[in-house]
């Protein structure tokens, strides 16, 4: 598990990367402390959808991430 904001509050979910990646599209699922986001990496449009949400409510999670999110927590 990982923490969904570094210690200057800045989002650990971001649009494009700052750095080489090796694994591109590994990834399908990220558990944080504030919730469970399953990751659609999709060509032309990937998908953030928050499964679970932990302390935060959906609408300040998406407020505070530079990604759009969907909420999947009423499925």
């Amino acid at each position: 598990m990982m923490s969904l904001f570094a210690k200057d509050g800045r989002p650990k979910i971001v649009p494009e990367l700052s750095y080489l990646a090796t694994g591109l599209g590994c990834v399908t699922r990220v558990y944080t402390d504030h919730g469970v986001f399953l990751i659609d990496g999709g060509q032309d449009q990937p998908q953030v959808v928050l499964r679970e949400a932990y302390g935060l409510s959906v609408e300040e999670i998406r407020q505070r991430l530079e990604v759009p999110v969907v909420d999947g927590t009423r499925t």
